[in-house]
């Protein structure tokens, strides 16, 4: 066969191979998936804001909710529309994509030309050449990145439903520091009260300033009091603000006057063993590595030996220029002489070795995980529950008796004071169980799908 036969075949047979194998980018860029993902576990819109159009559609979403209290619905809400560090994550479906196109692109043939002439004798070689081991391979290959892409879709679904629950804490966080504020102002006023009472009784010389110093002392430390909660709150609803990406300008955003009524009855146990172990998305996400993982692993396997092979056409001229040209083909490949690649097999068998103990751990830490917050979310209920049926009504009813006695002049009004300092105090413990109640469900519903939260200092900068 002629050399430019040879070359017009071999060019014909890769470019018949490349249009069959050419990956194309998808139209959602795989973020579809994502989005029925996070719609299922969360029950929310989630929108990847690409094109200016995107975002401002966002922007329009996000100031329309702005408009009323939020809700803690509301809120997540807008999270995931305007979070910027989550925006972030979806370009990583981007780069995942991308990688998955480039593995289904055929390796591009090589060509090489060498040419020598002395006295009118010629020494001209042309190869063209293709890396037969990397287009043999290219299917494993782009299998293998197909399930990193997935992988990527279950990772980032994974900090959507962790960014929500965040969110939900925080929600809840600022709605109670903002109803703490206001009993604690209640306290702060009825000390205030003692205190100008107490002023006046040791001016009169009806007390001593003992006496005086005591009701100074309520009155000083409910102050204090009122601005730790002040701070609290301000700390509370910057955190809220930082999740929900909100600008200076959008600062001043309302929450609802109340944290929502405690459920009557609590939600029936969950089948831990089953929930943790098929609900859960990073347990799904490293079933996807470990399957990445073995694809790998086999495939290190199957060019251990030889994972560098060339071949292709070739022409040769040796003479004269009216000689004509030889042709043939060339081979060109490693020999396994130093290196057979037992170091790159073991490596990868210990990975996937690795891979698989991690899993078996996280399939126990997640039961466990499930049952903590279980447990978490059952004590908070009976918590609030009993502070409310119990603790508030007893503290209501020695309020009612206190003032039948002061009015009978049976009770000083020093007294009533305290006694109303001390029940503003326990309807603000109240908030709070109410408040960690709330977030304990939060954590359980998210427990079910996804690890919990890590502390503070170790958070994902949302």
């Amino acid at each position: 066969m002629a050399y430019n036969g040879i070359l017009s075949f071999g060019i014909a047979g890769l470019c018949a191979l490349g249009v069959m194998g050419c990956a194309q980018f998808s139209r959602d860029g795989g973020f579809d998936e994502v989005a029925r993902a996070s719609r299922l576990q969360i029950g929310t819109e989630v929108r990847w804001a690409r094109t200016p159009e995107e975002r401002a559609k966002s922007d329009l979403q996000i100031a329309d909710l702005l408009q009323h209290p939020l809700s803690v619905n509301d809120a997540v809400q807008i999270a995931l529309l305007g979070n910027a560090a989550l925006q972030a994550s979806f370009q990583e479906l981007g780069i995942s994509e991308a990688d998955l196109v480039q593995s289904g692109r055929l390796p591009n043939p090589g060509f090489t030309f060498r040419h020598a002439a002395s006295g009118g004798v010629y020494d001209i070689e042309e190869t063209l050449s293709v890396n037969v081991v990397a287009l043999l391979s290219a299917p494993a290959r782009h299998r293998m990145q197909e399930r990193r892409f997935q992988e990527t879709q279950q990772a980032v679904t994974l900090e959507v439903v962790q960014l929500a629950e965040h969110t939900r804490e925080a929600y809840y966080t600022a709605l109670a520091a903002s109803e703490s504020v206001r009993y604690r102002e209640q306290v702060q006023a009825a000390a205030e009260a003692g205190a100008e009472l107490a002023r006046r009784m040791r001016a009169a010389g009806n007390w001593n300033r003992l006496d005086e110093a005591h009701e100074r002392g309520f009155y000083d430390d409910a102050s204090l009091n009122l601005e730790r909660a002040r701070l609290g709150e301000t700390v509370a609803r910057e955190n809220l603000a930082r999740l929900l990406a909100l600008g200076s300008e959008s600062a001043n955003f309302r929450l609802v006057d109340r944290l929502p009524e405690l459920p009557a009855a609590l939600e029936q146990t969950p089948d831990f063993e089953k929930t943790a172990l098929a609900g859960r998305i990073d347990l799904e996400l490293m079933r996807a590595r470990i399957d990445a993982l073995a694809a790998n692993l086999h495939l290190t396997r199957a060019t251990r030996v030889i994972d560098v092979l060339e071949a292709g056409p070739t022409r040769i001229k040796q003479g004269p220029g009216s000689d004509p040209y030889e042709t043939g083909y060339e081979v060109s490949l490693q020999i396994p002489l130093f290196d057979t690649g037992e170091a790159r097999v073991r490596r990868a068998g210990a990975i996937y070795a690795k891979a698989l103990e991690e899993f078996r751990q996280a399939a126990i830490d997640a039961r466990t995980e499930v049952h903590a917050a279980y447990a978490r979310y059952r004590a908070s209920h009976a918590i609030a529950l009993r502070e409310r049926d119990e603790v508030l009504p007893l503290r209501q009813s020695i309020s009612r008796e206190d003032i039948k006695l002061y009015n009978a002049s049976q009770l000083s009004v020093f007294d009533l004071l305290a006694d109303a300092r001390l029940q503003s105090a326990g309807v603000d413990d109240f908030i709070q169980s109410v408040r960690d109640f709330w977030i304990a469900k939060s954590a359980l519903d998210a427990a079910l799908i996804a690890p919990p939260l890590q502390p503070s200092a170790g958070e994902k900068s949302w």
